[in-house]
Formats: C-alpha cells, sequence, structure tokens
C-alpha cells in the first residue's frame, strides 16, 4: 500500500459552514469557535462539555470521510472540540501501537480492526472495555447492534470496541454468462463447481474462478469455505485445521484456484483478484462485500452492468461465511476525557449517524438501519438483500482468534498453497500446520 504523509485536520463549525471545505484536506487548521446558541430565556445554552477537546484517529477509510462533514453537528451539541488524524492501515496500527506503548493519553477515540488488533490491544490495557458506558443510556438502544458483529469487538467477555463497518464474504458472478449458459447461480459449493467447471475457457481467456491466492491473504476468504462444510480455525484452544471438514475445505478452494483460476493466482489479494474479474476474464469470484464498487464502477470494470451478487453458497453445514466488524471505534484507557470520548463514540454510532454513513456506502452494523428503506440506498438492491441475509447468521471470525495474528494467517496459508502448487499433500500439510498453529496458541496463552 502506497505510504503517505500522516493529515492532521481540526474541524470547526465556522470553517465548514463559511468556506464550504470538505474536512480532511490539508495541514491543521485552527478556527473560530461557533456562535454559542441561545436558551429560551436569551441566555446562552448551556453544553454539557464546552471546552473539552478529544483526539481522534482514523483510517484513511471511507468512514473516516464521511464522518468528517459531520463532526460540525457533533461540536455545536456537545461543545466538544475533535481534532482528526488519519493514516493509511498499515501506518495507523505503528502510530497506534507506538502511542499507547509510551502511554500516552492520546488519541482518545480510534478506529481499529478488532479481528487483526484487538486482542493485542486488550491484552496490554490499551482500550477501555465500554460495557458499562454502552448499557447506561436507553435511547442508544445498544441491542440494536447485530450481535455477530459485536462479538467480534468483544474480548475475553468485554466490549472492546462498537462496530463502524461489517463484511460479510459473498459470491461475485457474471449474470450474462449463467444466463446464456442457462446455470442458475450457485446455491451449494458442489454447485458452484459444476458451474465453474461449464464457464472454465482458458482457451479463450475466460476463466472458471478466481478468490486470493496469497499465502496470508487467501486465509480470510478461505474462512467461508471452512465454516460452510462444518470446520474452524480453531475449538477454545485448541487448533483444528486438521480435520476432515478443514481439509475438505482447503482442498476446494486449493483445486478452483489451481485448476479453473487465471494465471498468477498465487501473487493475488483481493485488488489483483478482483482487477482480473473486472477485466471481464472469470465468471465467479469470491470476497468481501465491501470492495464491490471495484466490480461495478464503470471506469474500474468493463462488465460493471453484468456483475450479480449472492449470498455464500452452502457446504455440508449450510451457508456461513463470516460476517464480521472489520472496523471498530474503541477508547484509549489512558485517555483523560473518557466521559467525551464515550459522548463521541456514541454520537458516532448512533442511529441517524449510521444511517447517514451507510448511505455512503459503508455498511454499518444496527439492524434498524438496514431495516429501513433508505439504509440500502448507498449500494446495488441486489447486494443490499445479500448483506441483509448474510447477516442473519455468519461466523464472527474470518482468521484464528489469537494475538499472533500474522504467524497464523502464514501457518495455515501454507496449507492451501500446496494444495495450488501440487507440491505437496493437501492432509499433510494440515497436520503441519495444525501443529504450528497450536504453538502458536500455546505462546500467546504463556503456555
Amino acid at each position: 500500500m502506497q505510504k503517505s504523509m500522516k493529515r492532521v485536520v481540526h474541524i470547526g463549525l465556522t470553517a465548514v459552514v463559511a468556506s464550504g471545505l470538505l474536512a480532511g484536506c490539508g495541514n491543521k487548521t485552527e478556527t473560530p469557535a461557533p456562535a454559542p446558541a441561545a436558551g429560551g430565556n436569551g441566555q446562552t445554552a448551556a453544553k454539557p462539555f464546552e471546552g473539552k477537546k478529544l483526539t481522534l484517529v482514523t483510517a484513511n477509510h471511507p468512514w473516516g470521510e464521511a464522518i468528517k462533514p459531520l463532526l460540525p453537528q457533533f461540536e455545536e451539541k456537545t461543545g466538544i472540540k475533535v481534532e482528526v488524524q488519519s493514516f493509511f492501515e498499515d501506518q495507523l496500527t505503528q502510530k497506534l501501537t507506538v502511542q499507547f506503548t509510551s502511554g500516552a493519553a492520546t488519541p482518545d477515540v480510534f478506529m481499529y480492526r478488532p479481528l487483526q488488533e484487538g486482542k493485542l490491544f486488550y491484552k496490554n490495557g490499551w482500550v477501555q472495555p465500554l460495557d458499562d458506558y454502552s448499557k447506561k443510556d436507553a435511547d442508544y438502544d445498544f441491542n440494536d447492534f447485530n450481535k455477530t458483529a459485536v462479538s467480534t469487538t468483544t474480548v475475553d467477555g468485554k466490549l472492546a470496541g462498537i462496530p463502524i463497518i461489517t463484511e460479510q464474504e459473498i459470491l461475485y458472478y457474471r449474470k450474462d454468462l449463467l444466463q446464456k449458459a442457462n446455470i442458475p447461480v450457485p446455491k451449494t459449493l458442489d454447485e458452484l463447481v459444476d458451474a465453474v467447471k461449464k464457464l472454465h475457457d482458458p482457451k479463450s481467456e475466460m476463466y472458471g474462478f478466481v478468490a486470493r491466492g496469497q499465502r496470508s491473504p487467501l486465509i480470510t476468504q478461505v474462512s467461508s469455505f471452512l465454516y460452510s462444510e462444518g470446520g474452524d480455525f480453531m475449538q477454545g484452544d485448541k487448533a483444528t485445521v486438521n480435520t476432515p471438514e478443514a481439509i475438505k475445505a482447503f482442498t476446494t478452494y486449493a483445486t478452483l484456484l489451481k485448476d479453473y483460476g487465471p494465471p498468477g493466482v498465487l501473487n493475488m489479494s483481493w485488488p489483483q483478484a478482483i482487477g482480473i474479474f473486472a477485466q471481464g476474464k472469470v465468471a465467479f469470484y469470491t470476497d468481501a462485500n465491501s470492495i464491490y464498487q471495484n466490480a461495478t464502477d464503470p471506469s474500474k470494470s468493463t462488465v460493471a452492468d453484468k456483475v450479480g451478487f449472492a449470498v455464500f453458497p452452502a457446504g455440508k453445514a449450510g451457508s456461513k461465511p463470516y460476517n464480521i466488524t472489520s472496523w471498530g471505534l474503541s477508547m484509549n484507557a489512558k485517555s483523560a476525557n473518557k466521559d467525551a470520548s464515550w459522548e463521541f463514540i456514541k454520537w458516532a454510532t448512533s442511529k441517524d449517524v449510521v444511517l447517514a454513513t451507510q448511505q455512503k456506502g459503508n455498511p454499518g452494523a444496527r439492524q434498524s438501519v438496514w431495516d429501513k428503506p433508505e439504509g440500502s440506498t448507498g449500494f446495488p438492491a441486489e447486494l443490499a438483500t445479500v448483506i441483509k441475509e448474510s447477516q442473519k447468521g455468519g461466523v464472527d471470525h474470518d482468521r484464528p482468534t489469537v494475538i499472533s495474528v500474522g504467524e497464523a494467517r502464514d501457518a495455515v496459508g501454507a496449507i492451501v498453497l500446496k494444495g495450488i502448487t501440487g507440491e505437496g499433500d493437501i492432509k499433510t500439510a494440515a497436520e503441519t500446520a495444525n501443529k504450528e498453529l497450536q504453538a502458536i496458541i500455546d505462546k500467546d496463552k504463556g503456555k
């Protein structure tokens, strides 16, 4: 991912109203405070946190861009000033780790990836559990959040963050190709394999299937194959990537890429995989719903009007795609402004604000927002239906839930690589990976 200098922005109501400039562009700017609102008796209305200042760290992510223009509403309502710092993903993790390791009280609130950093941050005491905060205001309606999404942000029974972006694995397909061949949209993995075989025509540069083939990136996408066959990476503190269910899932994924994928699949993460699908050279593609615009935007895709979306195909255990919180909001345990920080988190994840950000194409976790017709306007109608269906169940993780996530992904990814390259037996590779994953689990547990 391209490196970039950090962007620091201070947003005030006066600046936005007067200039109409978008938040987040340029260096930090100081702006005059907005004029105070008058009460009914002509006196200034009291604001609960007048004079407080918060630092918010976001990823360079569409949600961050969607929230910035809304900040003046929050500042006017509460009297809290919000300074925003934005970073690319890799820089974000590094920035937060450095800050928290030093015991810094800032940032007060930050975006984070629960399945990548959540356990580490929580174990180190860097995040403030939000259980009590989330329950103390009935109007907040915490029960409105998707239960599986909340499970993703829960560590050792404690709420480490509030979901802001959800993600599910779905099936992308070429509507025109299926119609021409009179093939129904696959509802099971067996049907998917059969359809892939029928549409695979490499002599015409048409390949049946594509997905991530790189060792670490593929883990999140093979996970739905694993769950749908009745397996998982772990059961409690026991590694389980060598079970018959796991071996079947890894074999299916590897075979699809090996026998029916385009050249170079071993070098493909999601940008490369969806890129070749968008070039019109692949019939089926499976990955996260959140990247759909790369396939439907005419400026990026030659098949923009021919892309269909479907619920992940069912295996032996049914359709069990991952249904996760890919990004959450959390509070620094050392923040000197905890009540004000919660006030911001509560506002940013309120029903009205989630609706506003979701209408910009950011899939949120509030069921009531998805239940509203206007809650789906940021997505193609077919995709919105698939997202709603996928949110009904699914699994709350898309990788091994350990602290040493990178090591675990590499260990398990080796199983699929053996299958793609044909350089080894998947069952043997699974036994080796299971021992490696168990060692990682034990290390994280201090055994």
